[in-house]
Formats: structure tokens, C-alpha cells, sequence
């Protein structure tokens, strides 16, 4: 079986040589555990499943979109008791992204899309200082933010939730342990109000917030409802892949 054309991964020479790509899409996660029941490649497989299913809808709309390998490992800082976390600093992540940059920049792609599916990573700086030095359009995308949750899911949160379990039981079921074995994700909040309300930041030392490495009630999570999430970002994702590919990066304001 021939491998899918908007998967670089999979695309031989031959293809990349006869399609004139337009879009570059660098999926981003990280190595992290995602309470007991879910696997520390969580935020890797969605970022790489979302981002092919939602190049493959805009392949089928005529939008040369070309998926790079996923990057398994993200800013993970504050998590290092944990075993076997794999941090990379941001530091670390700007040399990444110029390298990936600079190997792009020779050839016909004009965009680049860093497609982010892990909370720790923020990528705004690195892209502000790279666009300074390359004629390639840079973008990020949040995929967790594509959608809102609240119209899918019962419970909220943010690591290993009812949502983040949903999607995994809908794409890697194999790898999702029963949900009696999940811990609750109950997470501790910052005792000063201007973070808990969000117009002050600092990052979360994980395991003084919570036990199980879980943030989020996973207990009502259902395949079903993981489907029904996927598909509407994978649309909405497509959507945005289909208008980058249009766009002119020399007339990019209205």
C-alpha cells in the first residue's frame, strides 16, 4: 500500500519531487505520564493523529499540506520528579525549530505550522524571533484550543481529563487502561487569588498539585464522545490548513 502523500513519514522521493507543497505541519507533544490509565505518549498521539486527519480533509480540498514526524518531547520543567519525563527547555526548542526552519526554507513551502498538543509548550517567542530571520510564514496552533470542550464533555480540567481520555479511547483504545484503575485527578489550586483567576501566571510544581499526575475528572469518558471531539477539530483544523494554503504571506492583511 502506497503511503498518504500528506504524511511526509510515509511519501517516497518521487512524490515529494512531483507535488508542489504549500504547507508544512510540525506536530508538537511531549513525554509525560498523563495519570494511571493513560500513556505518556498521550499528547504525541494527538497532536500526530489530529494534524493527518485534518491534512487528509484538506488534501481532499486541493490543499498541498505535508505532515513532518511528530517532535515527542516538550517543556516539562516542573515534572521532573516524575519518572521518566522527558523535558526539553525552550531554549532547546527555539534551536529545534530553527534547524527545521532552515532545512525548509530552500524549497517550494512557503508556511510552516507548528501544531502544539501540549499545555507546558509556548511557542509565540520563538516564532517572533525565527520570523525575523526567514521568509517562510511561521504560525502555531493550539490543538486542545481548536474547540471549545464544554458542548462534549461532562468534566473539566486539563491533564488526563475526560477529555484527553476520550480522545485516546477513540484513537489508541490498546493503550488506555480500564477506568477503574484512573485516579480521580483531583488538583490542588494556588493559594493566591490572582493566580487561581488567571491574570497572573506561574508554572504548577505537578506533584504538589496532585497525586495521580492527573488534573480532571476522567470517569465519564466514552469513546463515543471522543469521536464525536476529533472530528469536529479535525474540521475545524482543515479549515485553517485550506485557508493557509491560499494565502499569499506577502498579502496576508485585509
Amino acid at each position: 500500500m502506497p503511503g498518504r502523500p500528506y504524511v511526509l513519514a510515509e511519501t517516497s522521493y518521487k512524490t515529494v519531487q512531483q507535488t508542489g507543497y504549500e504547507v508544512a505541519v510540525l506536530p508538537w507533544g511531549a513525554t509525560e505520564a498523563h495519570n494511571y490509565h493513560l500513556p505518556y505518549a498521550t499528547d504525541n498521539f494527538e497532536a500526530e493523529y489530529t494534524a493527518i486527519e485534518a491534512a487528509r480533509r484538506a488534501w481532499e480540498r486541493d490543499a498541498r499540506v505535508i505532515v513532518l514526524p511528530t517532535l515527542p518531547f516538550g517543556v516539562n520543567t516542573q515534572q521532573l520528579d516524575i519518572p521518566l519525563t522527558i523535558n526539553m527547555n525552550p531554549s532547546t526548542q527555539a534551536h529545534v525549530l530553527a534547524d527545521v526552519i532552515q532545512s525548509l526554507e530552500p524549497h517550494s513551502i512557503r508556511k510552516l505550522v507548528i501544531f502544539n498538543f501540549h499545555g507546558g509548550n509556548n511557542f509565540r517567542q520563538m516564532i517572533r524571533q525565527a520570523q525575523a530571520n526567514t521568509s517562510l510564514f511561521l504560525c502555531a496552533v493550539d490543538g486542545h484550543a481548536a474547540v471549545p470542550t464544554a458542548d462534549y464533555f461532562d468534566e473539566a480540567g486539563d491533564h488526563a481529563n475526560e477529555m484527553e481520555t476520550s480522545l485516546l479511547l477513540h484513537l489508541t483504545p490498546d493503550l488506555v487502561l480500564p477506568l477503574s484503575e484512573a485516579g480521580p485527578g483531583t488538583a490542588k489550586q494556588f493559594r493566591v487569588p490572582a493566580f487561581r483567576e488567571g491574570w497572573a501566571w506561574a508554572p504548577r510544581h505537578w506533584t504538589q498539585v496532585t497525586a495521580d499526575t492527573g488534573i480532571g475528572n476522567p470517569s465519564a469518558a466514552t469513546a463515543e464522545k471522543g469521536e464525536r471531539y476529533f472530528d469536529a477539530v479535525a474540521e475545524k483544523i482543515a479549515d485553517f490548513f485550506v485557508d493557509l494554503a491560499a494565502a499569499d504571506p506577502e498579502n496576508m492583511y485585509q
